[in-house]
């Protein structure tokens, strides 16, 4: 009886912390890209051949930034996943695919620190498998999401007036 209790709570809780890494480094990179203004991000998306770069520059900028926070939040979990996936496609084959699966590339190392080079798509990876989990398992116990549901079911019930 216990272990299968610990089994019911360790599935409704194991990934929450996915969830909250996943939406933190989205709602990061959105905050940057925001910070800087998304018209230095519009000449990366017009190299890329992104169509109408500086519209496509602010709705990436804003969509990592809030769809991060509403991950984190578990709003809107599943329908998000979709938009952010085509994010990171789009950064894996345009930006990191050409140098190849390491996301670690020490270049050098002197007083001033280690320098890195270019990428890889590991971590584009790590994001898409991250998203893909969340949007199959849903948004999880501790979740917006998932306090909506509960109130709806007890709409639907009539114990709530």
């Amino acid at each position: 009886m216990a272990s299968e209790l610990r089994e019911k709570i360790a599935a409704d809780w194991a990934l929450l912390p996915l969830r909250l890494m996943i939406g933190f480094g989205f709602a990061a990179h959105g905050y940057a890209k925001l910070s800087r203004g998304p018209a230095t991000f519009a000449p990366i998306l017009a190299a890329l051949g992104t169509p109408a770069p500086a519209l496509t520059a602010w709705v990436t900028s804003i969509l990592e930034y809030v769809g991060g926070i509403m991950l984190m939040l578990g709003v809107w979990v599943v329908p998000l996943s979709a938009p952010l996936a085509a994010i990171m496609v789009t950064a894996m084959f345009g930006v990191h695919f050409r140098y190849g699966f390491s996301s670690i590339r020490l270049k050098a190392l002197s007083s001033a620190g280690a320098e890195f080079g270019p990428v890889g798509y590991e971590i584009t990876l790590l994001y898409l498998a991250g998203i893909a989990t969340l949007a199959l398992a849903g948004p999880g116990p501790l979740s917006v999401d998932r306090l909506l549901r509960a109130r709806r079911n007890r709409l639907s019930k009539g114990e709530l007036t």
